[in-house]
């Protein structure tokens, strides 16, 4: 039998109805947009991930083919098309640059952090919208993963959109007029994850209502409600549609070698098995997870004191098994890596933003937990920095050789790094303090987070890529100026950001005579002596990268 709570709790959500939006959120919407945009094409492609994506992207427009993917003219079976049609078009509009291969994934982050935002704030007020925003959008994860050119922002729009249609689908009548629309945008939604990345669009928002629908018991039968969630032809149809054609067209074209590539290889190896080295413990997510949500893992401590309370209530109960179904599902994964876990962090963020706009007796904040909520937001930039520059002073101990050329080199820009942590560090003290009175707490918290995140964005990105990646362009330029134009490979190296940067394919293998090389200076001489080839001409070198060029054998010796 129901409770009158939840019953009350479920009607209440059917029927309240959202005041309308003032322009202080249309101001919001574009502040943040904007700090997402900050220096987006001052950083250069990172490695492995940003680079194969931003190359394959290019391949596909300069080679006009928009049904398939390639990296270096191979057949790259990742991740599906959506991405790359987007990576593409945004390169057709804007030129091929950094900013452009980034922008869909700033744009599907922004749209991300805004549907939690709109979700949020008919249920549980502006304050605990504004809250949820705040820790999706300035938690380091999002802030990292929503200016990468990979698929993954994009994914977790969906994977948002989704779960919380399906929410919306679960909350009104059954067979209602709301119920079937909130499910046939789910199904769009999960149609275009599965161009995006695959099954897993469809395995977490289902499991999400699968979870909810078994464990909580509602005025509803729980036979209703998978009725419900599962005999909606149109949505299934729906998101068909949006998925299959391209699918098919692959099974056409490539018929074994796609199914082999992108099903069995980077979808049931890698979860069955530990793929590319990316292993880990079962409590990996554990330690993971807290990181992610830097500067706001103090509130994962009071999400723990209160999940059992949180659980019994129909919405919480929902977000709270979705987030603990992700968790669960990847670390029994074979493959580990940080960015699946934000694949629940939606949930998360609507339950610490409810955390934060609570103001009743029993439900605030602590008093402990909120001051060292507020020492972490303002000490967030200036401990980077530190941690930064310190890592940077010990570089000569690093073990690899690149790694410690890379990170060795000469700062050109001390001065704004540390200028930058300062500025930010004070910009959040004040907005911690100075603001007392005028602001709510959510509110105050929220403008510090977000001086950290434009710290992030606007100076210690823009250093690490540069640090990392600038030799890679900067050869790849060199390449560019060579007369003749001759082929280039990258030889012992997996870098593909400089095709990219070299404005063609650059195949991964040793040089034949008359190719230039990108190659690790530390490895030349052995690579070269393995190779059975002449001592390679150093056309320039740059923090532990070397571009070669292979000598033409001379007349006498290709007779002999």
């Amino acid at each position: 039998m129901a409770s009158p709570t939840w019953c009350a709790r479920m009607t209440a959500a059917m029927h309240r109805r959202p005041e309308p939006l003032a322009p202080r959120w249309l101001v919001w919407a574009l502040l943040l947009l904007g700090a997402m945009l900050l220096r987006l094409g001052a950083a250069p492609l990172l490695d492995v991930d940003e680079g194969a994506f931003g190359e394959a992207s290019r391949e596909m427009l300069a080679g006009g083919d928009w049904s398939r993917t390639t990296l270096n003219g191979e057949p790259r079976w990742d991740k599906p098309i959506l991405i790359y049609w987007l990576q593409a078009g945004a390169m057709a509009l804007l030129g091929q640059q950094e900013f452009a291969l980034r922008l869909p994934s700033v744009l599907a982050a922004w749209g991300w952090v805004l549907a939690t935002v709109m979700f949020a704030r008919p249920r549980w007020g502006d304050a605990a919208a504004l809250g949820a925003g705040a820790v999706l959008a300035s938690g380091l994860g999002v802030a990292l993963i929503g200016r990468a050119a990979t698929a993954d922002a994009l994914l977790n729009l969906w994977l948002a959109l989704a779960g919380l249609d399906l929410w919306r689908h679960l909350e009104a009548a059954p067979g209602s007029a709301a119920a079937r629309q909130a499910l046939r945008r789910t199904a769009l939604w999960i149609g275009l994850g599965l161009l995006t990345k695959g099954p897993i669009a469809l395995i977490v928002p289902g499991a999400a209502a699968l979870v909810f629908v078994a464990l909580h018991r509602g005025p509803v039968p729980t036979g209703t409600r998978l009725r419900g969630l599962l005999d909606d032809g149109a949505a299934w149809a729906l998101m068909l549609a949006v998925a299959l054609p391209w699918y098919a067209l692959m099974l056409v074209q490539h018929g074994q070698a796609f199914v082999d590539g992108f099903l069995v290889r980077h979808n049931l190896s890698r979860y069955q098995g530990t793929l590319e080295g990316h292993g880990g413990s079962l409590g990996y997510y554990l330690l993971v997870l807290p990181l992610l949500m830097l500067p706001w893992a103090p509130l994962l401590v009071q999400l723990l004191r209160r999940a059992r309370a949180l659980w019994r209530e129909p919405l919480a109960g929902y977000l709270l098994g979705w987030a603990g179904f992700v968790i669960v599902f990847f670390s029994l994964s074979g493959t580990k890596l940080p960015h699946y876990a934000l694949y629940g962090l939606t949930p998360l963020a609507l339950l610490t933003g409810r955390l934060l706009a609570a103001s009743a007796p029993g439900e605030a904040l602590p008093g402990a937990l909120l001051r060292l909520q507020q020492a972490l937001l303002v000490l967030l930039a200036p401990l980077l920095a530190g941690a930064t520059l310190a890592l940077q002073a010990r570089a000569e101990h690093i073990a690899d050789p690149l790694y410690r050329a890379l990170l060795a080199a000469p700062t050109p820009e001390p001065g704004p790094l540390a200028a930058g942590a300062l500025l930010a560090a004070a910009a959040a003290a004040l907005c911690l303090t100075g603001a007392r009175g005028r602001l709510s707490e959510s509110a105050r918290l929220s403008a510090a987070a977000l001086c950290g995140l434009l710290w992030i964005h606007g100076q210690l990105s823009p250093w690490w890529s540069e640090r990392l990646q600038g030799p890679v362009r900067d050869l790849a330029r060199q390449a560019q100026l060579q007369p003749g134009a001759p082929a280039a490979v990258q030889w012992g190296l997996h870098l593909p950001s400089f095709a990219f940067h070299l404005d063609r394919q650059a195949p991964r293998r040793a040089p034949r005579p008359g190719e230039l090389a990108l190659v690790r200076a530390d490895q030349l001489a052995r690579l070269t002596e393995e190779a059975g080839l002449a001592a390679p001409v150093r056309l320039a070198e740059r923090n532990g990268l070397v571009l070669v060029q292979v000598q033409m054998p001379t007349e006498g010796a290709a007779s002999r």
